[in-house]
C-alpha cells in the first residue's frame, strides 16, 4: 500500500477515545483498518459504508477481537442512528462526503461523555494552515520513498478495492464556523499531510 495519510492519524484517533468506552461508530469504515483498531481495544464496533466494495473486503477481514464488528452497508444522512448510543464516533475522510450538517446526527448519537472525531479535508484559509501544509511536503515524500522501498522488498501485495475519492467544497474557515454552530465547545485542528481534526465531547 502507497503511504496512507488517513491510516497514519489513526493512533491519534485512539488516543481520542473515552475511557471504559465500549460501543463505538465508524462512519465510512471503508476496508474497516480504524474499526479492526477500535475492536482490538475491546470495543463493539458499528462500521458503515456505502461503497459495497470495500465493505466485502472489510468483512472478510472480519474482526480482530475481543470486540466484534458489525459492518453495514449504509449512508450516514439516511442511516437510524440511535440517540446517545456511542462512547465514540470516528470520522475519517468521509464528511466532506455528506452535507457539512450531517455531525448533528453524530452529535446526538453520542453518549453522555462520548466523543465526536472528524479527521477531515478542507482548503487552507489562514497563513498558519498554508504554512503547516507546505510543510508536510518533504515528510511526505521521504514517508513515500520509505513505503515505496519496503514494498519492493516485499515484493508488493495483492491490490485491494479503494474507497471513492470525492472532492471537498469547504475551507478551514467554514469548518470552524460550522463547527462551531453546530457543535458548541468543539476544537478544529489543522494537522500536517493536508488534514484538518474536529473533535466534539458531548456533556
Amino acid at each position: 500500500m502507497p503511504f496512507d495519510h488517513n491510516d497514519f492519524y489513526h493512533p491519534l484517533l485512539l488516543r481520542l477515545v473515552p475511557a471504559g468506552a465500549r460501543r463505538a461508530l465508524d462512519v465510512g469504515c471503508g476496508t474497516g483498518r480504524l474499526a479492526r483498531r477500535l475492536a482490538a481495544r475491546g470495543l463493539e464496533v458499528d462500521a458503515l459504508d456505502p461503497a459495497a466494495e470495500v465493505l466485502e473486503v472489510a468483512k472478510a477481514l472480519g474482526s480482530p477481537g475481543p470486540g466484534a464488528i458489525t459492518y453495514r452497508h449504509a449512508d450516514i444522512t439516511t442511516y437510524p442512528l440511535s440517540s446517545s448510543r456511542y462512547d465514540v464516533v470516528t470520522c475519517v475522510a468521509s464528511l466532506h462526503h455528506v452535507p457539512f450538517q450531517t455531525v448533528t446526527r453524530l452529535r446526538d448519537a453520542l453518549a453522555p461523555g462520548g466523543v465526536l472525531a472528524v479527521l477531515g479535508l478542507a482548503d487552507p484559509s489562514t497563513v498558519r494552515d498554508h504554512a503547516v501544509w507546505l510543510g508536510s511536503v518533504p515528510t511526505n515524500l521521504l514517508a513515500k520513498a520509505v513505503v515505496a522501498a519496503a514494498e519492493r522488498l516485499g515484493g508488493g501485495a495483492d491490490p485491494v478495492p479503494r474507497a471513492p475519492i470525492r472532492d471537498w467544497d469547504m475551507t478551514l474557515n467554514d469548518v470552524r464556523r460550522e463547527a462551531a454552530r453546530l457543535l458548541p465547545g468543539s476544537r478544529v485542528r489543522v494537522l500536517p499531510f493536508w488534514r484538518y481534526l474536529l473533535t466534539y465531547r458531548r456533556a
